[in-house]
């Protein structure tokens, strides 16, 4: 039968269970069934003749092949009476598969068109042509098929290329069966190129791991043999030190003197497990790497304090601008310790004779004010050493007491290696962050630290690694957070709170002259004679391009000058020293950043500023209040948290108790809704500070009178009109006063806290102290405008 050319005839079908067989293929078959056996002596009055069709669950496929029987044979079966054959055929091409018709004796006759295959010669199809006998190569080549490859590479038909697929033990029948369907040269080609390339990387990785496998295995044999023959060696010379490692160690134990009768007890008793252990078995690591860490603790060694308070305060004073409270205190723990040590409480190396000697300080406030480079600087003025530990994110108990020794890969916790880092028992130790600790299933870390900042529990600190009492009681610790919400309150219990508010505009200027510039001076690559930066220039950076309570922003603002600064220099285009001015801020800073847009945000009545507390310091709320026809209520909006919604509800109904007093028409309440919005929608905002605040804006907004522009006001107010006290007193002037206002409104009982605002603040703004939400309109609000003359 010619098969140049497509044409219709009708064969004999011959179904294929267990392979697929495409053009050019010759093969040997095994006929048992009696559908193949009645198939293949139709094939005699067929030209012998068959069409092979592969059968996949039950299915026929949709393209078959015809078939040339070139010879057959018997076979010798387990049953006499049904002979079995081979049959020898050879593939001529693929044909499509049409309905069944009848025929001679009891075979299966279907009609099929042949498929007249033309590999198409453009440049695509001989691209992936090319590419698949490359990575078909490869694979042969991995498996030591070279002959093979050579045989694939001499087939240049892209169609019988594609075809060879099918010989391939790593696809499987459906894959073949989609091969023998594909009638398009080229999507053929594309199939089988993809699933060779996945073939390809497949043999690459398992040859990789077998590579790395082979490896360790052979230099694990090759240490083993070394190892056996070095001991021999040592044995015939008389230089066997089974039991050296062991000594070794106790040698180290006898170096390191006086480390307390339960902790020697430990260590020599693991030493002496450690002799029985062999040195093949996975304990005996275990055992060293627990030996080493015990030895390297620093037991019974602590550093002499420095006890000379002036020059303790001088270091303070040179490293950090203001914090005046942090500094008083660390001058007033070092006196403490200067008194005991010279009344024989305690021994002149650090040693306590009665009642510990260590603190736990804790600095609050936002970022950017100096809280973790205080660390260093305490650490400096006692003459101790400092170990920082973060704490930001740890959600496991373990990394505090550490993990026991039956895990594998088991370490001291944090606070051990800390010690162990910083070689002393007493160091500066900084717990970074504490007010971000998780907790979730594995434990909460910050429960563990109960026992660490307990000063009447830290003396027997227990490691689950070490598991020997730890002593951590004349360790200072210094911890650091931005707020205090979310820290546990037995842990709050603990600690000593030293809250950081942030800098006034002048401390800032000061800290830039004395500390930032030199800093970025040299990060930049500028020596000091090289660059005149005036005050005047730092005092426009803070109040222009910054506007935060400490001063990181004010450093990176710094640096960018100096690295245009450096640009210049570098470049040769301007002459040293070069001289920063407002025109090379514009230059490189931009336009301002920072707007004082209180006296614009207030000039409509309904609108009312406030002060708040936030986890960067303190900060300027605007409240908006405005009202529209309709049924009564009260929408809230700007992601207010439920203390901050019923401080809205309060203001409303105080304000509608109390109208006729406050002179408020109750006409204005009737169909009214009213609406509150503080602006910054996407930022979650509680508490019950803005209380006065809210209740100013509405009634602003009712009596038509807006409330001064330069008057800032903070505190809860209650259904009778109270005004109660609030926090952050500190932080929330210092806002107001980064903002532009010039008075503020307090609440009576927080007038005290003004001591704490430093006394430039104090000495340029206004503060009122109100006891009663009247009061405060009466103040807050411009006066009603004279009525027109008739």
């Amino acid at each position: 039968m010619a098969t140049d050319s497509a044409q219709q005839v009708t064969l004999p079908l011959l179904p294929l269970t267990a392979g697929v067989v495409v053009p050019g293929m010759v093969v040997n078959l095994a006929v048992e069934s009696s559908e193949a056996r009645a198939a293949l002596d139709a094939a005699t009055g067929a030209d012998d003749l068959v069409v092979l069709v592969p059968r996949v669950e039950g299915r026929y496929a949709t393209v078959g092949t015809v078939a040339k029987v070139e010879q057959v044979e018997r076979l010798v079966t387990d049953d006499p009476s049904r002979p079995g054959r081979a049959v020898l055929v050879r593939g001529l091409a693929r044909a499509t598969l049409g309905a069944g018709v009848p025929g001679a004796g009891s075979a299966v006759w279907i009609e099929i068109t042949t498929v007249d295959e033309v590999s198409p010669a453009d440049e695509r199809t001989e691209q992936l042509a090319t590419e698949y006998r490359a990575v078909v190569e490869g694979i042969l080549e991995r498996r030591g098929g070279r002959r093979l490859a050579q045989t694939i590479n001499g087939i240049t038909d892209p169609g019988a290329l594609a075809d060879t697929a099918v010989y391939s033990p790593d696809y499987s029948i459906e894959q073949k069966v989609e091969v023998l369907e594909t009638l398009d040269v080229t999507a053929r080609l594309e199939k089988v190129l993809e699933w060779a390339r996945a073939a390809l990387a497949e043999l690459s990785v398992k040859e990789k791991i077998q590579s790395d496998v082979t490896d360790k295995m052979e230099k694990t044999q090759r240490e083993y043999v070394l190892r056996q023959q070095l001991e021999a060696i040592k044995k015939e010379l008389g230089e066997a030190d089974g039991d050296d490692v062991a000594e070794q160690y106790r040698t180290r134990l006898a170096e390191k003197g006086d480390v307390g009768e339960a902790v020697h007890t430990a260590i020599a008793r693991e030493i002496d497990r450690l002799e029985r252990t062999s040195e093949q078995s996975p304990e005996h690591g275990w055992i060293r790497t627990w030996l080493d860490t015990m030895l390297e603790l620093p037991w019974g060694h602590r550093d002499a304090d420095n006890l000379d308070l002036v020059e303790a305060r001088a270091i303070l004073d040179a490293d950090h601008t203001g914090l005046e409270e942090v500094k008083d205190r660390i001058v007033e723990q070092l006196a403490v310790r200067k008194l005991r040590v010279e009344r024989g409480i305690e021994a002149g190396d650090g040693t306590t004779r009665r009642g510990g000697n260590g603190a736990i300080l804790t600095l609050v406030g936002p970022p950017g004010v100096g809280k973790t480079s205080l660390g260093e600087s305490v650490a400096r003025a006692l003459g101790r050493q400092f170990v920082r530990v973060a704490l930001g994110g740890i959600r496991d108990e373990a990394e505090i007491r550490g993990f026991r020794r039956t895990y594998v890969g088991a370490q001291p916790g944090r606070i051990a290696r800390a010690m162990k880092e910083a070689g002393s028992m007493n160091p500066v130790l900084m717990l970074d962050e504490v007010d971000k600790i998780g907790a979730d299933w594995r434990g909460d870390p910050s429960a563990a630290l109960l026992e660490v900042l307990d000063p009447a529990q830290n003396h027997t600190f227990r490691d689950h690694y070490l598991e020997v009492d730890l002593d951590l009681s004349d360790v200072l610790f210094i911890a650091t957070a931005n707020v205090l919400d979310t820290v546990p309150a037995p842990l709050l219990d603990r600690m000593e709170i030293i809250r950081l508010d942030g800098y006034t505009e002048a401390e800032k200027v000061a800290i830039a002259r004395d500390h930032l510039l030199r800093r970025q001076i040299e990060a930049n690559g500028l020596r000091p004679d090289e660059v005149v930066f005036p005050d005047d220039a730092l005092e426009q950076v803070v109040a222009e391009y910054t506007r935060e309570a400490g001063v990181r922003g004010l450093q990176r603002e710094i640096g960018k000058v100096l690295r245009k600064t450096a640009t210049k220099v570098a470049g040769g285009t301007a002459p040293t020293p070069v001289r920063i001015d407002e025109a090379a801020l514009r230059d490189a800073l931009g336009r301002r950043k920072v707007f004082y847009e209180v006296a614009e945000r207030t000039t409509v009545p309904g609108v009312a500023t406030g002060l708040a507390v936030t986890g960067v310091g303190g900060d300027v709320l605007f409240v908006e209040a405005t009202a529209s026809d309709g049924e009564g209520g009260l929408q809230l909006t700007g992601q207010l948290g439920d203390v901050m919604k019923e401080s809205a509800s309060i203001a409303l109904s105080y304000l509608r108790s109390h109208a006729g007093e406050l002179g408020i028409d109750t006409a204005a309440f009737e169909g009214k809704r009213f609406h509150v919005h503080v602006p910054a929608g996407a930022v979650p905002k509680d508490g019950p500070s803005a209380g006065v605040t809210m209740t100013t804006a509405i009634a602003s907004l009712l009596t038509g009178r807006p409330v001064r522009s330069g008057l800032g006001m903070t505190g809860e107010v209650t259904l009778q009109g109270k005004v109660l006290p609030i926090g952050g007193v500190k932080q929330k002037v210092l806002a107001a006063h980064r903002a532009g206002l010039t008075e503020v409104a307090l609440p009576q009982r927080n007038g005290d806290d003004l001591e704490d605002v430093p006394a430039e603040v104090r000495d340029a703004m206004t503060f009122h102290i109100v006891a009663e939400a009247r009061d405060l309109l009466a103040l807050a609000l411009e006066p009603a405008p004279a009525p027109a003359a008739a």
